[in-house]
């Protein structure tokens, strides 16, 4: 069981966010998903045909997370929230990227919805989850670069456990320890916005169509959530 807990500061500081938890056990990652990889395709046949664009920083929720980002001391045009980067990414070469059939589902829900989203390995974390202000003394280690160590900026918002910090800039890059891969078997899918008023009804939608995609793949799913009234989760 791992405790997840936004911090008293973020949920002053950022009072209508909302995170919404899914979690899978018994993934089967090295088993073909059809459904995510339609769920991409889907989504690049539409920007092909322009019968549909990704949301952009002059979207509503997109716009939300730029200031919020510049709050905390981050340019979110020089590192973006990871949903806005996807859907610029998608918009300018017509592609997503293809990583693993799991990530493949959380990115093509993410793009579709307009809403960062991101995953750890639930075996791979140690202790508890906070959503925090960073102190600056916390080591990170990027996705892909496993020999790299940062500090995070002092005051930037960050996932972290007892071992380091998990995301950097909120979800603007995941930690390289706790990256969802083809084996791993227990995960904790994110999906969130910083305007929970408003964007409550697209996260209960993200959430169904996420679980859609994990379902045939796991064992079992399950949904938590975390707010300013309802700040701690055990998943």
């Amino acid at each position: 069981m791992t405790a997840f807990r936004l911090a008293p500061g973020v949920a002053q500081a950022f009072p209508d966010t909302l995170v919404a938890l899914v979690t899978a056990d018994g993934l089967r990652g090295r088993e073909p998903w059809p459904a995510a990889t339609a769920a991409l395709d889907d989504l690049e046949r539409r920007v092909a045909d322009g019968t549909w664009t990704p949301a952009d920083e002059a979207d509503p929720r997109i716009e939300a997370w730029h200031a919020a980002y510049r709050a905390f001391g981050t340019n979110p045009r020089r590192l973006r929230p990871s949903v806005d980067a996807l859907g610029r990414r998608l918009a300018k070469k017509g592609v997503l990227p293809r990583i693993t059939p799991a990530v493949d589902a959380y990115n093509a829900v993410s793009v579709a919805h307009g809403l960062p989203a991101g995953a750890f390995d639930l075996d791979r974390v140690s202790g508890g989850v906070a959503i925090r202000h960073a102190e600056g003394t916390e080591a990170f280690t990027p996705l892909g670069e496993p020999d790299t160590v940062e500090a995070p900026r002092p005051g930037e918002i960050v996932y972290a456990d007892e071992a380091g910090v998990l995301t950097r800039h909120w979800n603007h890059r995941d930690a390289h320890r706790t990256r969802v891969t083809e084996d791993s078997a227990r995960a904790v899918f994110i999906l969130e916005t910083v305007r929970g008023g408003q964007d409550g009804a697209e996260v209960k939608s993200a959430v169904a169509d996420l679980r859609e995609l994990l379902a045939p793949h796991c064992d079992r799913t399950g949904v938590h959530r975390l707010d300013a009234g309802n700040p701690e989760a055990v998943v």
